[in-house]
């Protein structure tokens, strides 16, 4: 998972405004709800990017927030390419790092489905928990404006919120495009009482998150195969 984490953090490294990047790098490499005792169950470098739907995988997270960072940095070219709009680099790229980042709060293993399921005890949602920290540790009122606007649940006032908002969209439905049928060739091995979701943690695991979907458009035999050996994990 580092491997990922690494990239990420080389991300935040390129953001050229110092009070943007500070605080982005600090969540970052502390990610801790300053403003709450609660504790996460799952791990940071551990947690799906959702339980049951895109990237549900052991390190799906960092995999969806590589995915979202590359996706906003070309649709920020695009846009200004096609429609003469600039944005802001620092911003966009900040806000990809960030928008989904406590998510890892609100999961926990699921025992008896495999993979993770939703924490039972959890009442605060990732969008606002971002919010709130970088609040909490004085970031700058225009990077909490962007990442406010990210998931759509306000209007898009900065063409910055409106670029992640487009790759994180982009990034979810492809990953979850890929995991259904991924999903759908290990049928084989559920049969065997060999769970999905169990296999595709493992392979994570054992060969990064990234390696999760290679094999999504190979025959099911060859999927088959290649995430047998992970059903002991």
């Amino acid at each position: 998972m580092g491997g990922i984490l690494d990239k990420l953090i080389g991300y935040a490294e390129t953001i050229s405004d110092e009070s943007i990047r500070k605080v982005t790098l600090e969540i970052l490499t502390q990610p801790t709800l300053s403003f709450t005792d609660a504790k996460p169950i799952v791990g940071f470098l551990d947690s799906p990017a959702a339980p049951r739907k895109h990237h549900s995988f052991t390190g799906g997270l960092l995999l969806h927030t590589l995915g979202v960072v590359e996706a906003s940095v070309r649709i920020r070219e695009y846009i200004e390419m096609v429609y003469g709009l600039k944005a802001d680099r620092d911003l966009v790229v900040a806000a990809a790092l960030l928008h989904d980042l406590f998510k890892f709060y609100q999961y926990r293993p699921d025992e008896i489905e495999g993979g993770y399921k939703p924490r039972e005890d959890w009442y605060l949602s990732h969008d606002y928990s971002i919010i709130g920290e970088l609040a909490r540790r004085g970031a700058p009122e225009k990077l909490i404006r962007v990442v406010a606007e990210v998931h759509g649940l306000q209007p898009f006032t900065t063409i910055e919120g409106l670029i992640v908002h487009l790759a994180d969209s982009l990034d979810a439905r492809l990953g979850d495009i890929l995991q259904q049928m991924l999903q759908g060739k290990l049928r084989a091995l559920d049969k065997e009482g060999c769970n999905p979701y169990k296999v595709m943690s493992e392979k994570a695991r054992s060969d990064g998150p990234e390696k999760v979907f290679e094999r999504a458009f190979s025959p099911v035999d060859v999927v088959v195969s290649e995430f047998k050996k992970y059903c002991g994990g």
